[in-house]
């Protein structure tokens, strides 16, 4: 019987167990599964903490609904009853100490139509008719591997994507737009240059797929995120679980891998997969020649606090769920959501709960990072005063470091992710690397990165 150890139970791990244990089942073979984490809690950057009413997620607030396998993982722990969707409503980039909306009908700020584009407060109207000259220019230089700065400036303009785009899509990217891929971000924007003429004519010739996906596109569950893990984990008697164990190396021995853990613990295994971040894996490997190219991959720094008050989330302007920061503002923070306002279940009084974001591109992030929590909440609760005109102490507040914790896909992620495989192939057969660090930040990304890993295993068991 073959034992497989899983090193990281946050969704990825857990994913790749779940699946891993249905195509045993189906197949009738008979395997160890494992599942370690450092963490007494499983789950990684998705955990949910319930306080004073409220409802207030350390890592990610929300799942893509969308994307491939989300609804059917949903189905397939008979969790429907469970789940909750978005409110929608209006999100605004706060510039020049204003909030001005982001035009209905756009896709991460870039307009999908003229009358979209025509909507806009933020850009002039000069910047409106160069966008609508992306038709006359040829697309004879880019590619998927190009930066998307370059490829959206060089077609719309330079004015919208500093204005409207790059707030936008560097807040759910985490880095600069003009060292991120457009397969790392927006692969289809060529497709659309090259099929149709111009950007806008290729989002009216899928209209269909994002009028789709304009309303409702986020879901949560009702008593959060964390609810996912723990069912995850409930259907899944035959893992071991090693909660609050860290793996400190991974060594090979002939055609067995040794996983050694911080309790003195090592287990034989003949299948390992590394489900956590890259920093990690270099550290369990501690091999010089994958090293080189694991370097390679870099990640950003973000804080994160929820502030909670004692007032009505009807005290927010109406139907808006948050703004993104952009030029010529006093704000201190990089964004916003107004999260008793975008989830529902989040405020059992219908009081205001407020997130706000301060990231490693801030000007003042250093200073930040050094702060205490009591400093770092004076910091937030002057942009609430500023931003939304409340003055108030809260009744709850939540702060979080992601210090390095967050992926960066940049132009040289997709080249390294190769040379890394092939030498791991070669070096450590066996051995799968999985997770946010390669293949994919949200959710969604990392449940389909879980059922490929799984595959994976399959192949090497049967």
């Amino acid at each position: 019987m073959k034992t497989v150890v899983v090193v990281g139970g946050g969704i990825t791990g857990l994913c790749t167990v779940h699946y891993v244990t249905k195509q045993l089942q189906d197949a009738g073979i008979k395997a160890r599964l494992i599942l370690a984490d450092q963490n007494p809690y499983l789950g990684g950057k998705i955990h949910s903490e319930h306080a004073e009413g409220f409802i207030m997620e350390t890592g990610a607030d929300s799942i893509v609904a969308r994307h491939p396998g989300v609804l059917e993982l949903v189905r397939e722990l008979q969790f429907e009853d469970e789940l909750v969707y978005n409110e929608t409503g209006i999100s605004y980039i706060h510039t020049n100490n204003e909030l001005h909306p982001i035009p209905a009908g756009s896709t991460f700020g870039i307009p999908m139509s003229e009358e979209s584009l025509m909507a806009s407060t933020l850009l002039s109207d000069e910047a409106k008719q160069r966008v609508l000259q992306d038709s006359t220019i040829p697309n004879d230089r880019f590619t998927k591997e190009s930066s998307i700065g370059e490829f959206l400036e060089y077609f719309l303009g330079e004015e919208i994507v500093h204005k409207q785009i790059a707030p936008v899509l560097a807040g759910v990217y985490s880095g600069d737009l003009y060292q991120l891929s457009l397969a790392s971000t927006l692969p289809y924007l060529v497709d659309y240059k090259n099929n149709y003429g111009s950007i806008m004519e290729g989002f009216k010739a899928n209209r269909e797929q994002f009028e789709k996906a304009a309303n409702k596109k986020f879901i949560s569950f009702r008593n959060g995120l964390s609810s996912l893990i723990d069912r995850l984990e409930e259907t899944l008697p035959n893992v071991e679980f090693l909660k609050g164990v860290k793996a400190t190396s991974v060594s090979k021995n002939s055609d067995i891998y040794e996983v050694a853990f911080s309790n003195g613990e090592v287990v034989a295994a003949d299948i390992v997969v590394l489900a956590v971040p890259n920093e990690t894996v270099r550290t369990l490997l501690n091999d010089e020649h994958l090293a080189a190219n694991l370097r390679k991959f870099t990640n950003a720094s973000a804080i994160t606090l929820y502030v909670g008050f004692d007032v009505p989330d009807a005290v927010l302007p109406a139907d808006g769920t948050g703004f993104i920061v952009s030029h010529n503002s006093n704000l201190v923070c990089n964004a916003s959501t107004w999260t008793s306002r975008k989830w529902k279940h989040t405020s059992a009084d219908s009081n205001l709960l407020v997130r706000l974001f301060y990231k490693n591109v801030n000007p003042r992030y250093e200073e930040l990072a050094a702060m205490s929590d009591e400093e770092l909440t004076k910091v937030a609760l002057d942009d609430v005063k500023l931003s939304l005109g409340i003055d108030v102490q809260p009744k709850v507040v939540n702060v979080t470091k992601w210090v390095n914790k967050m992926p960066r896909y940049d132009l040289a992620h997709n080249a390294a992710l190769k040379v890394v495989f092939d030498d791991l192939a070669v070096r450590y057969p066996n051995v799968l690397l999985a997770g946010c660090s390669y293949f994919g930040v949200g959710i969604g990304a990392c449940i389909q990165n879980g059922k490929n890993t799984a595959a994976q295993i399959m192949t090497m068991i049967q």
